[in-house]
């Protein structure tokens, strides 16, 4: 097939833990494609496997090389922090089919850089106050909890997620992730289907 299955969706909506079952499924053999990040990095959190770390003037020396696909800029309560796709190698369309986390803007960016024809979008979706509660919960696992930014970010998914984006980026398809083994058989018979309409490896 050779395309790029691109999870999104709200925070805590467990995009992170259907990513890695996704990622680990044997029969699907998907390929990581690993974003970059200003952020500090958190506790659990390893360099080159969730992100790449970087810091501002790293950020501004790749941009300045045209190397950037995509990226995101947020004016945290903790800084400024940015969350970019590199075109670093990763990419290799040889028939390997790719799963990507982001969020629908970058989405749209990474669509504009490939083509449509090389995305295949999975919209998680869950209740607002399931959400919420995973999220404190992961927060307060922090050394330094950053409860004030995990708000903004609460509060800026109505924003980012309203369903005039959804629609205007062509999403046709949602997730929901109330049942994460129902939610995965179903996310994994819709990259299944994908494959057998578009063959080519």
């Amino acid at each position: 097939m050779g395309k790029i299955v691109y999870l999104m969706g709200k925070s805590s909506s467990g995009k992170d833990t259907i990513f890695k079952r996704l990622l680990a499924d044997g029969t699907l053999d998907l390929k990581t494609v690993v974003p970059y990040t200003t952020r500090p990095i958190r506790s659990g959190e390893r360099n080159g496997t969730e992100y790449f770390f970087t810091d501002e003037d790293g950020f501004l020396k790749l941009k300045a090389e045209g190397r950037i696909i995509e990226e995101r800029t947020y004016q945290t309560f903790h800084g400024l922090w940015r969350y970019f796709t590199l075109d670093d190698g990763q990419f290799r369309w040889d028939g390997q089919d790719y799963i990507m986390i982001g969020t629908l803007e970058a989405y749209l960016k990474v669509k504009d850089y490939f083509g449509e024809d090389k995305l295949l979008p999975v919209m998680i979706e869950l209740d607002d106050g399931v959400r919420l509660e995973r999220a404190l919960n992961r927060e307060r696992k922090q050394a330094f909890p950053k409860y004030e930014e995990m708000c903004r970010r609460f509060l800026a998914d109505s924003e980012d997620f309203s369903e005039e984006k959804i629609r205007q980026a062509g999403i046709d398809r949602r997730f929901r992730n109330d049942d994460l083994e129902k939610c995965l058989a179903e996310i994994t018979s819709y990259i299944m289907q994908a494959r057998e309409s578009d063959p080519i490896r």
